[in-house]
């Protein structure tokens, strides 16, 4: 293998999720994930969510462009980590959170569901 010249890193920085309303969406995001925003400080087109770690979160309403259409992912869009699945799947019907797949398991220590935003995007909870 020789040198080259490597232009795109091996690295994510930021995972964009689309949503409808913007205000709606950061409260809903900081109630699951818990962190605390200013309501003046959510502005169009995008609101970036603090997250613990080297990877982005940031929530887009696109209303810079009239052609846009909203269509949310069947699929997860990413997995947010949880260390007890159970505890997580508790904690979300409590806060009735639409649960698109029920828990999953594979051996003692890796399980995940998948949920859904109030913009139909679907995310996951994983243990891993």
């Amino acid at each position: 293998m020789g040198n080259f010249s490597k232009p795109v890193k091996n690295q994510i920085g930021t995972v964009f999720i689309h949503v409808e309303d913007l205000q709606k969406s950061v409260e809903w995001y900081s109630n699951i994930i818990g962190f605390n925003y200013d309501r003046n400080s959510v502005e169009s087109p995008v609101y970036n969510i603090p997250i613990d770690g080297a990877t982005g979160l940031t929530l887009d309403d696109h209303k810079f462009d009239e052609n846009f259409t909203h269509k949310p992912s069947p699929n997860p869009i990413c997995n947010l980590l949880v260390e007890n699945i159970d505890e997580a799947y508790n904690f979300m019907k409590n806060k009735n959170v639409e649960i698109v797949r029920e828990i999953e398991r594979i051996g003692e220590d890796f399980a995940w569901f998948n949920f859904a935003d109030p913009d139909g995007n679907v995310l996951m909870a994983c243990t891993c």
